[in-house]
């Protein structure tokens, strides 16, 4: 599966209850850079409520400029959450469900 496939889809929890659309995926590095590219690991899916649009880096808490831009993202991504990898039970082509007691983390979290 490509992850771009995935971005759009519902994301239901256990009892298949809808909580909101794939928005971004959040990877991290876990190893100095090769010569090329580091080795990327994916931590997890950020779920959006309302929109499948992206946060376009300003889900980060010190990126503020320009002002209506960022006040805008963050209102239209109020509520996002990410869900860890870990806590995915089937990611589909048409919807991801994630596991029964599933912890949401902020989604700028840094790992």
């Amino acid at each position: 599966m490509i992850l771009t496939d995935v971005l759009g889809c519902d994301v239901l929890d256990n009892d298949g209850v809808r909580l909101g659309e794939v928005s971004d995926f959040r990877f991290a590095l876990d190893s100095a850079p090769t010569q090329l590219l580091s080795h990327a690991r994916l931590v997890g899916i950020v779920v959006s409520p309302r929109t499948a649009s992206s946060f376009l880096g300003y889900e980060r808490q010190e990126l503020t400029q320009p002002w209506p831009v960022a006040q805008l993202l963050r209102w239209r991504h109020r509520g996002s959450f990410l869900v860890l990898w870990e806590d995915i039970a089937v990611m589909g082509p048409r919807a991801v469900t994630v596991r029964a007691g599933f912890t949401p983390y902020a989604p700028g979290l840094a790992r």
